[in-house]
């Protein structure tokens, strides 16, 4: 068990068995020796978010999150299938669980998997990948302003706005936390 000074943003807390990450986190003072933690947790096995306020006699126990490296093998019908580059095992896991992370998913990219209690629970992508644009409306010769923006379907079904220069086959790279075009690779 922790004490309240373990409530951060980021720490992973085990509540009623279920491992929360914090996504936010507020001191409050609220009497004169007194203080709460007002958080912001994320559910880690269902995305959901809750609220939750912790005393200063709270005890919280940490999540015991494990993280391995894997990479992402292929898709069927029972889900995403990872293998772990440590030990080579493979696990699976449902399209619910990967969330929008599917999006930045390709054949042999490296993921960071998370497991609770020796179960796959999510992953981790990587800050920026790089995906190849399947469809987008033609551009005319003189399209050479950036500031202008046209939608591109791209490899994994993501739909991003990019330059006007863009061209089918082109390979772009996308930020994974904000879906936007950094830029042309």
């Amino acid at each position: 068990m922790a004490g309240m000074d373990d409530v951060k943003v980021g720490k992973k807390l085990l509540i009623d068995g279920i491992p929360y990450e914090v996504m936010k986190s507020e001191h409050l003072k609220v009497a004169m020796w007194k203080w709460m933690e007002k958080t912001v947790l994320k559910n880690m096995l269902t995305w959901n978010t809750m609220q939750k306020t912790f005393r200063e006699v709270d005890k919280v126990e940490i999540a015991d999150i494990t993280y391995s490296n894997a990479e992402f093998l292929y898709k069927d019908a029972e889900g995403y299938n990872f293998m772990n580059t440590d030990n080579y095992e493979q696990s699976s896991l449902d399209e619910e669980v990967i969330w929008d992370n599917k999006f930045f998913l390709v054949e042999w990219d490296k993921v960071i998997l998370n497991e609770f209690n020796g179960k796959p629970i999510n992953i981790q992508v990587e800050p920026a990948v790089v995906l190849e644009v399947m469809d987008t409306p033609p551009g005319e010769k003189w399209d050479t302003a950036t500031w202008w923006k046209k939608p591109a379907t791209l490899s994994t079904g993501l739909v991003v706005q990019v330059p006007l220069f863009l061209k089918i086959w082109d390979k772009v790279r996308v930020d994974t936390r904000t879906y936007d075009y950094l830029w042309r690779v």
